[in-house]
Formats: structure tokens, sequence, C-alpha cells
């Protein structure tokens, strides 16, 4: 397929998943649609709030403009689809259909996909990828799902943990590959921020529970900061206690802290916790004091590039800050670990 037809399949695609998060649905979608309701029986995490939202991301990025901005920051060497490649995708499962962008990435620059996906979420990539078939048949040879290992790859493409990733690496140091692992994201506040602020905020930190590498999982807060403001603005989010498996989480790291003896906030749906690290547990939010903006600085800087997946601020010393309550709506272009998959994928063709 040229990279024009592909294209305007997945922009297809876009408008079918966007009928579906605004309508319920169209009869080429029934598939999806079933998936939708079952996805929690699969994966308690994944309400159906949450998978529409995840869906609803992918429509929104999959639009005309959006996909023509994205391509054209590439040669047409990089997405011509010459000289394809068996790509093995390994799909984590953390999130609803977290892996479908690496198989956009690998669909339009023309390359096989292999995908494994997590048994958390193989329902809903193959309702997806059965609805990509429907609107252009063709792409049925460039798509295939393995249910144990991978067999007759070129390159590996993998999400997981940090110590999965090293087994991953080991397994597959063989192959050209590109291996992400945990990361984690932060907001810096003022201290000035309004109630509706905090409460884009709570989007960053709830959506997904939490288990996302977007998910705002500590916050960076000035000295003598009112806590009361930031509950107050989060309240709004308190119905996620009640997910069994979110109060479990909250109910066992509230023991495991408080048998630690350590110094927590608690508002019964969310524990605050003093702590310099950035990766916090669910239910958790860690939060450390600085004193200036240059202080939050050399705070973030001593942290590995590698950690930091987003930085939420309105404060303009942060230009490269997202804006409240956007973390969990990336675009084409905003890639996981900030690695560009596209040219990974060109490489392999050179």
């Amino acid at each position: 397929m040229e990279l024009e037809q592909r294209s305007k399949a997945f922009i297809e695609l876009g408008k079918q998943l966007k009928s579906v998060v605004n309508v319920g649905g169209n009869n080429s979608a029934e598939a999806l649609i079933q998936a939708i309701e079952n996805a929690r029986n699969f994966n308690g995490w994944f309400t159906r709030e949450n998978v529409i939202h995840a869906i609803g991301c992918i429509a929104g990025y999959l639009e005309e403009e959006k996909m023509s901005r994205w391509l054209k920051s590439y040669s047409h060497a990089a997405i011509k689809g010459s000289d394809p490649k068996r790509i093995g995708v390994l799909m984590a499962g953390n999130i609803p259909l977290v892996g479908f962008h690496d198989m956009l990435c690998v669909l339009i620059s023309g390359h096989n996909f292999v995908g494994k996906a997590s048994s958390k979420d193989a329902s809903l990539i193959n309702a997806i990828a059965d609805l990509i078939f429907e609107i252009e048949p063709e792409f049925q040879s460039s798509v295939e799902f393995e249910q144990n290992s991978f067999s007759s790859i070129d390159a590996i493409i993998a999400t997981g943990s940090d110590n999965a990733a090293t087994y991953i690496q080991y397994y597959f140091d063989k192959y050209p590959n590109l291996i992400r692992k945990n990361r984690n994201s932060v907001a810096i506040l003022s201290g000035d921020e309004s109630k509706h602020e905090i409460e884009l905020l709570g989007e960053d930190i709830f959506r997904y529970f939490g288990l996302g590498c977007r998910n705002v999982s500590k916050i960076y807060v000035p000295v003598n900061y009112d806590f009361d403001k930031l509950f107050n603005g989060l309240f709004k989010y308190s119905g996620v206690i009640e997910n069994n498996k979110y109060a479990n989480n909250y109910d066992y790291n509230k023991a495991i802290l408080l048998l630690d003896k350590a110094q927590l906030l608690d508002n019964g749906f969310l524990l605050l916790k003093e702590d310099e690290q950035i990766a916090s547990p669910v239910g958790t939010l860690h939060y450390e004091y600085y004193d200036s903006v240059s202080d939050v600085q050399k705070k973030l800087d001593q942290w590995d590039a590698n950690n930091v997946q987003c930085l939420v601020s309105n404060d303009h010393a942060f230009p490269e800050a997202l804006t409240f309550g956007s973390t969990q709506n990336p675009q084409l272009w905003e890639y996981a670990d900030g690695v560009d998959t596209m040219e990974f994928l060109y490489t392999l063709s050179n």
C-alpha cells in the first residue's frame, strides 16, 4: 500500500472510533463495543469510563490534520514501506490500548506488525485490529498476533517494568530493539492554582487509577503549602475508592506506611507522603517542598531524564511543562519515553 492509502485507513478508523465514543457505535464496530463492555471482566482496572477515554484519545489524534502534521516530520523515504520488516511488539497492559500507538507506527511506516498483546488488553486491541481490516482489507497481510513466543521477527519494540526490561533486553539482544522502562510524571505547584486547575491536576493523577507513565505520581510544592486547597480540588475524584482494586491497594499501602510510622496526609481516597522518590504506589501521591524555582530545578536535575515522562506546571519558568489536565491526552508526536518510534523503524530499512 502507498502511504496515502495507509493514512486514509487510519483517518477513517479515527472517525469510526469517534462514533463509538460519542454515539455508542455503528454496525461495523459491534465487536469493539462488545469488547468495551467486557473489558472489566478481563481486567478490573479497565472501567468502561477509562476504556472510552482511551478510545477517545486515539480517535482525537487520528484526525486528518494531525496525521498530516505528524507524517510531515519524516521524509518520504522513512514511510514509503519499500523494505518491510517484521516488527515484534510486546505490549503492556497497564492501561487500555496502550500498545495501539506502536501498532500505528509499525503499519503507517509500511512494516509488518507482529504483536503479543497483554492478556489484560488482548480483546480490545484485537477488536481494533478487526476494525482496521474492515476499513482496509490489505492490512490483514501485515498484522498478526502471537500467542506464545515471537517467531521470525526482524526487530522488537517492548514496554515493561525496569525488571522486565532487563530480561527483555537480554532475550532480544540480537535484534534491533526499542525497549521502554518505568517512568513517572511530576507536577510543580506554586500554591496559587485555582480550584479548577487542581481539578484538572486530578485528571493527571487519577485517570487510569494512576497506573500509566503519564500519571502524576509526585508533586513539588512551596514551603508552607496549604494542602486543604489540594484536597478540596481533588475531592471530585473521591469515587475512585469505589473500585475494589484501587481500594485494596489504598488500604494495603496505608497499612504498610502506618506500620513504618510514616507521616501521612489522608483524605479517605488518597494518601500524601513526603518522599524524594518520584514513583509512588497506587492510592499514594508523593510530595516534596521547595524554596524557589531554582531549587525545584535542581531537584529535577537530580533525576535521570529517563525517569520523568511528563512535567506539569503553569509556571513559565518551565517552558516544556504541560498544562494541568493534559497528560492523558498525548498527541501522535509525543512518544513514550521520548524515543521517536518512527525514526527507530526508519533505521531498520537502512
